[in-house]
This record gives C-alpha cells, sequence and structure tokens, in this order.
C-alpha cells in the first residue's frame, strides 16, 4: 500500500487545520500509520499459517480460523485508516475550487477588482462547513470501526487457547492462537489511538463552535453600537439647529421689548 500518497495529503491540508487539527494529524502518522506499517502487519502475518487446531479433519482448520478471525485485524486497520483520512481530501478540494473561483474572477474582472474571498483558506462560510463535517465524519469513522473490532471478535482480548465446533470437525477442538499476549497489546494500542483522535476531533469542533460564537456576538455588539451612535448623532442634529438659530454672539446682551404707559389725569 502507498503510504506517501497519504502522508502528501495529510501534510497538504495542515495548513488549513487548527492546533488540535495538527497534534491529530501528528497522532496519526506517528502512532498509526508507522505502527501499522512497521509492527503491526509483521505480527499479524503469520497469523494463519500459526493458527493450529489438535484435528487432522480436512477443512476443519480453516473454518475454525474464518469463525475467530472473520476479517484480518490489518486489512481492518487499513480500511480505518483510508476512510478516517478521506475527509482531509474534502477541505483540500474545497480550497481549491475557492481558489480556482478567484482566479476566473481575476481574469474577468481585472486583478484591481474586489476579491471573492479574502483568503481561500480562511475557514469562512461554506469551508466552515466542509471543515466540521469533515471532522463529525471522522469521529463517526473511528468510533464505527471501534465497534466492529469489538463485535466481530467479541472483545479485544486473545486468548491463547479456543474451542470451535464448527462443521466439518468431527467434535470441538482446541485451537491456538500464535502470539495472543503481542497481538492483544496491538489492538489495545490502537483501540486507545483511535479514541484519543476522536476526543481531538470532539474538541476542535467545541472549539470551532465557540470561536463562532464569540465572532457572531461580537458582530452582534458591533452592530447595536453602531445603531447607538446613529441614534444619539440623530438625536443632537436638531437641537443643533435649533441652538443655532437662537443663538447670539458673544457679550451681546439679550434684547428685551420696552413699553410704556401713559397715564391720564
Amino acid at each position: 500500500m502507498n503510504w506517501a500518497f497519504l502522508q502528501g495529503l495529510l501534510s497538504g491540508v495542515n495548513k488549513y487545520s487548527t492546533a488540535l487539527g495538527r497534534v491529530w494529524m501528528s497522532i496519526v502518522f506517528l502512532f498509526r500509520v508507522m505502527v501499522f506499517v512497521v509492527a503491526a502487519e509483521k505480527v499479524w502475518g503469520d497469523e494463519q499459517k500459526d493458527f493450529v487446531c489438535n484435528t487432522a479433519q480436512p477443512g476443519c482448520h480453516n473454518v475454525c480460523y474464518d469463525h475467530f478471525f472473520p476479517v484480518s485485524h490489518v486489512r481492518l486497520w487499513a480500511l480505518q485508516l483510508i476512510f478516517v483520512t478521506c475527509p482531509s481530501l474534502l477541505v483540500v478540494l474545497h480550497v481549491g475550487y475557492r481558489e480556482e473561483r478567484e482566479r476566473k474572477h481575476r481574469a474577468k474582472y481585472g486583478e484591481a477588482c474586489r476579491r471573492l474571498y479574502q483568503d481561500t483558506g480562511k475557514k469562512r462560510g461554506g469551508l466552515w462547513w466542509t471543515y466540521v463535517l469533515s471532522l463529525v465524519f471522522k469521529m463517526g469513522v473511528d468510533s464505527t470501526f471501534i465497534y466492529l473490532l469489538y463485535y466481530m471478535y467479541e472483545g479485544y482480548d486473545f486468548p491463547p487457547l479456543v474451542k470451535c465446533s464448527e462443521v466439518p470437525c468431527p467434535n470441538t477442538v482446541d485451537c491456538f492462537i500464535s502470539r495472543p499476549t503481542e497481538k492483544r497489546i496491538f489492538t489495545l494500542f490502537m483501540v486507545v489511538t483511535s479514541l484519543v483522535c476522536i476526543f481531538l476531533s470532539l474538541c476542535e469542533i467545541l472549539y470551532l463552535l465557540c470561536k463562532r460564537c464569540c465572532e457572531c456576538a461580537s458582530r452582534l455588539q458591533d452592530s447595536r453600537q453602531g445603531a447607538r451612535a446613529t441614534s444619539i448623532s440623530s438625536v443632537k442634529t436638531p437641537n443643533a439647529l435649533l441652538g443655532n438659530s437662537t443663538s447670539r454672539p458673544p457679550g451681546q446682551a439679550r434684547l428685551v421689548p420696552s413699553y410704556s404707559v401713559t397715564v391720564s389725569a
């Protein structure tokens, strides 16, 4: 499997992520992809060859192995890593769509025209929704695969001895799993790292929502202050006009009308 493409994809979306998103990518690279490539494939490389049952009945070994290992852990984790990184591709495609739209707009109206986006990679408008939905999708994928792993293997434990009574086994036979402790450790490690990634995605969603609420509250407060300033200026303007009509130069006494009284004798 070509993991270099996956690394290039996640590295490209790294500049559009928040600080929590970069931590999520680091965990995916170091504790999931690298461990999967370096160790997990070797640990499960001999699972079918060294799965031994104490019977020589033809077909019993294959049936018992398929019963206890319906899907290989390696292939299941490979699908999980592919699906959990696909939303990052959506973010990159959305940014590329914005850049192409901005380029066509400038080609049509000239370089001096008003830009459609102040920053094509800034999480505003549709890109914000794409980013948040990608986080929700990542959480859903990791949660689904954790549940599938628990459901198909009836937990995360690997007992050294399992009993199988599937057809065509003649009776209940004992089967032995190779290196069960090592498989148990790697399984728990992959599950814990998936839970950590789910927690980081949840924290990033809450961070984005809180940031958006703060920005909306700030814009609402600015609009209220602007409306209050406009109303105050509109009230002061008639008073100023009235004051100008009755104003007089400084130092000039107010003219008082005089009256004369005539007394007839």
